[in-house]
């Protein structure tokens, strides 16, 4: 721990109950609407796009928990996002490596569209999500799913319609080092590692924004000269 931090079992306790409550997911969520109200949008999307991301698992990160993929050789946990169009986060969930991105996105899907207000009816995704069986799942939540084709015959890197988005996302939750490689003896830990990464992206955007946008602005306490 940092010098100036507190005892690390204080600092993690805090973490646990924050945890435990979803306090830094709500936090992000309620900064999320109010970016999006301030780029004109609504507060809720009605369109979002989903990918995942694998990532080596150190010691700490038991066996119960973690897997291999063996497309992208990585021995570890797998982190599956949704985001709106803006590339802001709308739910996060934590597999094993070796679980299958369409197995994961039906309870992505559930998990976001649990809660009331939800406006969700698109999501684009890769050809990892198609099928007829993840098709209807999506379906049951009023949601359809629309896969982005890379083009014939490209090999290297392509920018992809809708889907660039996501893909920027799993870019910006990369430069927090916590998440190059995953140290979480626990995958809700690992959730919340995320949300607090996307959290530092967001206020950022944010505070960028703020000598922009007059709401940001305090509101001085002190009385003005006449």
């Amino acid at each position: 721990m940092p010098a100036d931090f507190p005892w690390w079992r204080a600092v993690y306790d805090f973490f646990r109950r924050w945890c435990r409550h979803g306090y830094v997911r709500e936090l992000y969520q309620r900064l999320r609407r109010i970016e999006r109200r301030r780029q004109g949008r609504e507060a809720e999307p009605t369109a979002a796009i989903m990918d995942a991301q694998s990532v080596d698992g150190a010691d700490t990160v038991a066996a119960d928990s973690r897997g291999c993929d063996g497309a992208k050789l990585r021995d570890g946990r797998k982190r599956h996002i949704l985001t709106d169009t803006c590339g802001l986060l709308l739910e996060v969930t934590v597999t094993p490596a070796n679980v299958h991105d369409s197995k994961a996105a039906p309870g992505l899907i559930e998990a976001f569209t649990a809660e009331p207000g939800r406006l969700l009816k698109l999501v684009w995704a890769d050809s990892a999500y198609q099928g007829e069986a993840l098709a209807e799942a999506f379906a049951a939540h009023g949601v359809r799913v629309e896969i982005v084709r890379r083009p014939d015959g490209s090999r290297d890197f392509v920018v992809l319609a809708c889907r660039w988005v996501v893909e920027r996302t799993l870019g910006w939750l990369s430069r927090a080092r916590r998440l190059n490689r995953d140290h979480e003896r626990r995958p809700d830990h690992h959730v919340q590692m995320v949300w607090w990464a996307g959290l530092i992206t967001l206020t950022r955007r944010m505070a960028r924004q703020r000598l922009h946008w007059p709401e940001y602005r305090p509101h001085r306490l002190d009385p003005q000269p006449a």
